[in-house]
């Protein structure tokens, strides 16, 4: 790997070129994935749940107030449980992580309790089913969505390398 000093120098350029528009796209494209999702999601149980125009307008105010609720939740149980190191904690900090999430559980059941009732009062009892299975299916698809993608960079990287690897073959003989 003999490099001379215009190569070293082309090669450094490219790189930071590289970084600098990776996170350039990753910041803005964030916020705009996170837009595209929700209006994924939001098209998507709808859809399923056959919703009018009045439905809808009643329905996702409350479904998003429910959203952020479970959200809410799920951050609690994660904050206590990045407080705890599982390799050093004790069976007694284990166990009462274990019973914190339990009682989190019980509050999600209660919540879904209150939620479901008030919805009721928009939307059917079909419906509300279907709203179950409308969002595994959405977790479903967006999993798929990032599996693909992952692979796709990986295809990308696997393609880059293979084409540095031709090239520096290409130097070597000649």
């Amino acid at each position: 790997m003999n490099y001379n000093y215009r190569d070293m120098k082309r090669i450094l350029a490219s790189v930071i070129a590289l970084v600098l528009i990776s996170g350039y796209n990753v910041f803005s494209q964030n916020k705009q994935t996170e837009e595209k999702i929700q209006a994924a999601r939001i098209a998507l149980i709808t859809e399923r749940l056959s919703l009018t125009p009045e439905q809808a307008e009643k329905f996702w105010p409350l479904y998003n107030e429910f959203s952020q609720k479970r959200k809410e939740l799920r951050e609690e149980y994660n904050a206590e449980k990045g407080k705890l190191n599982m390799e050093t904690a004790t069976e007694e900090q284990k166990r009462a992580l274990l019973n914190f999430g339990l009682k989190l559980k019980e509050r999600n059941l209660t919540l879904e309790r209150t939620y479901s009732d008030r919805m009721l009062s928009i939307i059917s009892s079909d419906q509300i089913l279907s709203l179950t299975k409308a969002e595994e299916d959405f977790r479903k698809m967006v999993l798929q969505q990032i599996q693909k993608r992952r692979q796709q960079q990986q295809d990308r990287r696997n393609q880059f390398r293979d084409r540095a690897n031709d090239r520096q073959q290409q130097r070597r003989n000649n």
